[in-house]
């Protein structure tokens, strides 16, 4: 075919895919309609990930699973908002890596509202105003997020999916290099390149800012100052980039938790994974092994553990809580024996949620 008969080929199957979106989006909106008279979740994780699965699997190329799970959110995020207006609440201000996860997660069709402290997101959440939110927990280089530990063991909110975002961080500023005195960012961000800090900037001052955005709002104010944040930030808040990719690690990633009032439905076949908090109390202090005690209910029942992280409880010196994440549901039934045997030593075994296991996007690859 000549140039023109392709063309007008593809004009035609452009056609057939706007009618067959919003044939798609008609029937979410009458989904919705039967949510709202039931009172269910508009928003369900389970379901989310079933649809990206399934699609995945139909797909026979050449279009990547990474580009069309891309396409499906903006069709899942239209189809949420057909549903029911969603409010998001996230760490801001606009475009922080906070910003830049939720809109992975739910598409440009949602309602965001940037919030100024991991606290006050769990609150707006907690009193309903908003009704999801995306925070940090961990990065691959600088580990846990102490903020949203601590909130999580004093929230009723319940862990309801995941998300990962590939972090690039830039040095922006108004000045030239060597008149930087002072560098502004959220104290992990900074963590994340303290050694390219340490070697370019090593007189200035490293200064923590509620959010990488706010950084960049402070840089664009101080003629002697600098921020680290992402690119996008830097764009939308008009501060020049001084230098791209400042972060020591390359395969620098940040974890991300969305936060619901209910908790998720199981997607099932060992897709699920599951959030808990436990404290073994005078256990740990009157007992040797008491650790691995409170490991074997899980062991003893093929519940994998892929990560155990111990945090001051706060409560009296030397008293700890221990983060742990597992695969499967918290419905399962050997995950409901576990805790049950967990329940007669521990003086605290807190679920925190359970939610999909295939966040990052080569999961589904």
């Amino acid at each position: 075919m000549d140039l023109e008969s392709i063309r007008e080929k593809i004009d035609g199957l452009d056609q057939q895919l706007v009618n067959l979106i919003n044939q798609r989006l008609a029937l979410a909106g009458e989904i919705g309609r039967i949510k709202r008279s039931a009172g269910d979740e508009i928003y369900v994780p389970e379901r989310e990930d079933a649809v990206l699965r399934k699609i995945c699997e139909q797909n026979q190329g050449p279009i990547k699973n990474q580009a069309l799970r891309a396409i499906y959110r903006e069709i899942m995020s239209a189809a949420i908002a057909l549903e029911k207006p969603l409010l998001v609440a996230f760490l801001g201000p606009e475009t922080s890596y906070s910003h830049a996860a939720a809109m992975k997660k739910f598409g440009s069709s949602v309602d965001y509202h940037a919030m100024a402290a991991i606290g006050d997101i769990f609150t707006a959440v907690e009193k309903g105003e908003a009704d999801l939110a995306v925070i940090p927990i961990e990065n691959s280089t600088e580990g846990s997020v102490r903020e949203t530990l601590d909130s999580l063991v004093e929230s009723d909110l319940k862990i309801v999916g995941q998300v990962y975002m590939e972090i690039t961080h830039a040095l922006i500023s108004r000045a030239p290099l060597e008149k930087i005195v002072r560098v502004y960012s959220k104290d992990q961000a900074l963590a994340q390149c303290r050694h390219w800090l340490q070697r370019h900037l090593p007189h200035a001052q490293l200064l923590d800012a509620s959010s990488t955005s706010r950084a960049v709002q402070i840089a664009g104010e101080d003629a002697t100052a600098a921020a680290v944040a992402g690119e996008q930030a830097a764009a939308f808040y008009g501060v020049p980039i001084l230098v791209r990719n400042i972060q020591d690690k390359a395969d620098n990633t940040t974890r991300f938790f969305v936060l619901g009032r209910k908790p998720a439905g199981p997607v099932g076949g060992g897709k699920d994974m599951t959030s808990f908090v436990v404290s073994l109390g005078d256990e740990a202090a009157s007992h040797s092994g008491a650790l691995l005690k409170m490991l074997m209910p899980l062991a003893e029942r093929g519940i994998n553990l892929s990560k155990i992280e111990s945090r001051p409880s706060k409560k009296r010196p030397w008293d700890y809580y221990f983060f742990l994440d597992v695969s499967g549901h918290y419905e399962d039934p050997a995950m409901k024996a576990a805790v049950a045997e967990l329940r007669k030593f521990c003086p605290l075994v807190k679920w925190l949620g359970s939610f999909p296991a295939s966040a990052a996007d080569h999961a589904l690859d």
